[in-house]
């Protein structure tokens, strides 16, 4: 039997990151529940210039990272935009699939590649647990399948996703499956928050790798905790921080998106590889 091959796409730029270790956990207790043989390889893009041949694995996960999505000239920005064309076209291409997950810094990079609507400044760094809402489309996504309406999850972010351009994403095939809380006594646009970009593709705005030691760690950094009790209140974060090992929170997000979308790639992948043996 083929080895399932699994790719994990760093982009913190060298700098410390609860998300990234959260995203190699979730991965090697897949590979440990699995009884086929899962191999996990992690590439720096940032910081090392690195990127995965796309045809060495079949599976990628590209974390979130700080800074800005929009292009600075940097190397790794164009190489991260053929990886992302090397994919889908791939996929277009041939029967066996190639199997991407993209978060957060992830998610806004190839939302701009593609051009579905406008990444922008935030105007305060959001960071705390969120509900977020599944839209129509969302209501029939496979991975929120266990997940309740709205469900709860870690953000963080400096920009966010808003005005998406319907015609594009009518063009791509793509959908918008989950968005931010509706706020009516706030006058500002809600931000895009999950995009199924094609039956391989999937992209999160926030993290569903996140867990609560991570968020209880993150939030000794005085940077989040200030940004939390500046978007909610102290009230709001001391509750928070009170229900942050809630089952039905983000403990629940964190076991079931990543995790279903592994096991079902995996699945996927295994059955491409004996239709193409």
């Amino acid at each position: 039997m083929k080895d399932v091959r699994i790719a994990l796409l760093d982009m913190n730029n060298n700098q410390a990151n609860q998300g990234f270790k959260n995203i190699k956990e979730i991965s090697e207790n897949f590979q440990k529940q699995s009884e086929e043989n899962i191999t996990i390889t992690s590439f720096d893009v940032r910081h090392k210039n690195e990127i995965p041949n796309i045809e060495d694995f079949d599976l990628f996960i590209s974390s979130g990272g700080p800074g800005n999505p929009h292009r600075e000239g940097f190397e790794w920005e164009q190489k991260f935009a053929d990886f992302l064309d090397a994919v889908y076209e791939h996929n277009k291409q041939n029967e066996s699939k190639k199997y991407l997950f993209l978060i957060c810094h992830s998610f806004q990079l190839a939302s701009i590649h593609w051009d579905l609507g406008n990444i922008c400044k935030r105007k305060s760094y959001s960071f705390g647990v969120q509900p977020v809402h599944k839209t129509e489309e969302g209501e029939v996504e496979f991975l929120f399948k266990n997940l309740p309406d709205p469900f709860y999850a870690v953000d963080s972010r400096a920009y966010q996703f808003i005005e998406p351009n319907v015609e594009r994403f009518e063009e791509l095939g793509m959908q918008i499956v989950a968005i931010e809380k509706f706020r009516p006594h706030i006058n500002l646009e809600r931000a895009i928050m999950a995009i199924r970009f094609s039956d391989e593709i999937f992209g999160t705005q926030f993290h569903p790798e996140a867990n609560p030691e991570g968020m209880i760690e993150n939030l000794k950094d005085e940077k989040n905790k200030e940004a939390m009790i500046e978007n909610y209140g102290m009230e709001k974060y001391l509750e928070t921080v009170d229900r942050i090992n809630d089952e039905d929170k983000i403990v629940l997000t964190q076991s079931q998106i990543l995790p279903r979308f592994l096991s079902d790639a995996k699945k996927n992948i295994l059955k491409g590889n004996k239709a193409t043996a």
